[in-house]
């Protein structure tokens, strides 16, 4: 008899489960769910492996990324394509770092390696919450997640996203009902680069959420519910998700 199907969650960037806490305690009441360990690989086919090795072989995946839990996402598609019922893309891209993204990420390397690792997330918090969270609790829930994935995890995830591919040409043979959303304000990933993927992906279903920036998940916990409910259920989503 076949596992259950699985809900796989992939974390970003200095993230832990922390980042799906509320919809993991809410969907797992009827689906198995299961928060990836993103921290101990520093590429993302190792990152992708592991995930899946997490998951029973048998079981149908509903797969979802955020930010570097994206492309890892799209590696895991390149790995298993068949495991995977269906994929959710939140506040993410498909496209390699530009120039300057890489010149951003080594320097914030470079200031971890010279024992200030504490310096890297009030440079980073700005660009992952709304404005008007950054002084809040959930501005100290960030710090706190980051404080415990650490500095080793943090340079292993940044040297994996380094050398993370395009994955545009890909896009196209995705085949499974696909979610891609991002927070209205989000910034790191704005977006025109997840309509740029949405339109890519035969039959996606953009969404927009409003009142988030790059960790919705956290900073509008309920209508991220409410879009994977919907995506669960049926692979499609209302379109303005949020707006009620």
């Amino acid at each position: 008899m076949p596992a259950p199907p699985v809900l796989l969650l992939l974390p970003g960037l200095l993230c832990d489960d922390r980042l799906w806490r509320d919809q993991t305690e809410a969907l797992g009441v009827t689906t198995r769910c299961i928060v990836a360990d993103l921290t101990q690989d520093d590429n993302l086919a190792s990152m992708a492996a592991r995930a899946l090795d997490a998951v029973p072989a048998d079981a149908a995946i509903s797969l979802i990324g955020l930010s570097m839990g994206g492309y890892v996402a799209l590696e895991i598609l390149r790995q298993a394509p068949a495991r995977i019922a269906r994929l959710a893309l939140m506040d993410t891209s498909a496209r390699a770092d530009t120039p300057e993204q890489s010149r951003r990420r080594r320097g914030l390397l470079s200031l971890s390696n010279s024992g200030q690792f504490r310096g890297v997330t009030p440079r980073l918090l700005p660009q992952l919450l709304h404005p008007s969270r950054l002084d809040g609790p959930l501005g100290e829930e960030v710090r706190a997640m980051a404080d415990r994935v650490g500095r080793d995890a943090f340079q292993r995830q940044q040297r994996a996203i380094l050398a993370r591919p395009d994955s545009r040409p890909g896009l196209a043979a995705i085949r499974i009902p696909t979610l891609v959303a991002v927070g209205e304000h989000d910034i790191l990933t704005p977006p025109d680069l997840a309509e740029e993927m949405a339109a890519l992906i035969p039959g996606a279903t953009l969404a927009r959420i409003p009142d988030a920036a790059h960790l919705p998940p956290m900073e509008t916990p309920e209508a991220v519910l409410r879009l994977l409910q919907t995506w669960l259920a049926d692979g499609a989503t209302p379109p303005h998700p949020a707006a009620s």
